[in-house]
């Protein structure tokens, strides 16, 4: 069963959450449809992270982007279902990657059927969003096209880390950008695009769905730090035990050291050292929690959802574009 995005209870206008709700209905529907296949045991797997359920972000945004046009289209329940697909296959390939055990409140492909399968299932639901893809016209196909590109770009660059030379917040702005923003974006202008919105709009969709999937990875980077399991969705800390630097440490590597703060030095001592020491963990997690570097981190992502706000101003008004600022102050907030 979906889950009912976080967003969803503020939304007022009766005739828009009944053609969202509508809208997703199907999209379920169509998922299951387009990642069938001939080999059971193929068909399981491909199916199984469906079957656990999901918020459906991605195909919301399109249906809400559908808004600013013709939202009846035919073609906008098959624009939001090929991004859920491509969303869904990358979630079956980055588990592999993370060897994850646990996604979405069950065991993951991986975990239950092994590698391979886990792999080829990604690969069948890719195949499938291309196939529907092609349904959809040029201009969609060759959107596509580039956010896949973006995507395995985005891991390879995660993997291969920052160059000696490269900054290394840059360069993790740029794994982002590619691997969470992309597709959040291509969301946005599909939706727009299918519906024959105009071209401004689409355009618009781009730059927000951009800003708004660097929002939402920077506040899930200051959630796993200052955040409870509740509302992390993990245990606090998970990238820090991990040796992963997301923005707010980031930003502490570069800030001079402070010879006169005891704290400060000790907190770098910590992220240098390994931290699967329960005791450690914790002392460098509240050391990092009053870091000035937390606070700056704070800041810079809340500037960004002020950015995609802003983008959203810009929208003709109408219902749909009070829900999308809604998102842009529900991804501040969850910050504050």
């Amino acid at each position: 069963m979906t889950a009912v995005p976080p967003y969803w209870r503020t939304i007022r206008h009766r005739k828009l959450k009944s053609s969202l709700a509508e809208g997703l209905s199907a999209v379920d529907t169509m998922m299951f449809d387009w990642s069938k296949a001939e080999q059971p045991l193929l068909a399981t797997s491909a199916q199984h992270l469906l079957a656990a359920g999901g918020k459906r972000f991605r195909a919301a945004l399109t249906l809400l982007a559908a808004q600013f046009g013709d939202a009846d289209a035919p073609a906008v329940i098959k624009a939001a279902t090929v991004v859920e697909l491509v969303h869904l296959a990358s979630l079956h390939h980055d588990d592999v990657m993370d060897q994850a055990h646990v996604r979405r409140g069950v065991p993951t492909v991986n975990a239950r059927w092994g590698n391979r399968i886990a792999v080829r299932s990604g690969d069948l639901l890719l195949a499938r969003s291309a196939q529907l893809t092609a349904e959809l016209g040029a201009e969609v196909i060759l959107a596509q096209r580039s956010v896949l590109t973006r995507l395995v770009q985005g891991q390879a660059l995660e993997l291969q880390g920052p160059h000696p030379e490269e900054d290394a917040l840059t360069h993790y702005l740029k794994v982002v950008s590619d691997k969470t923003g992309s597709l959040i974006a291509l969301a946005g202008r599909m939706g727009a695009t299918v519906a024959g919105a105009h071209p401004d709009i689409i355009e618009a969709f781009d730059t927000f769905g951009e800003t708004l999937g660097l929002v939402f990875q920077l506040a899930d980077d200051l959630l796993d730090i200052a955040g409870s399991p509740a509302s992390s969705g993990k245990a606090a800390g998970t990238d820090l035990r991990q040796g992963v630097d997301t923005l707010p440490v980031l930003l502490l590597r570069a800030l001079p050291p402070d010879p006169h703060d005891p704290a400060d030095s000790r907190l770098r001592v910590l992220l240098d050292s390994s931290l699967h020491n329960d005791h450690t963990h914790q002392e460098a997690l509240e050391l990092l929690r009053s870091h000035a570097a937390f606070q700056q981190a704070r800041e810079y992502t809340t500037r960004e959802a002020n950015k995609a706000r802003q983008v959203v101003k810009e929208l003709p008004p109408c219902p749909a574009r009070t829900v999308l600022l809604d998102l842009c102050q529900n991804a501040a907030t969850r910050i504050a």
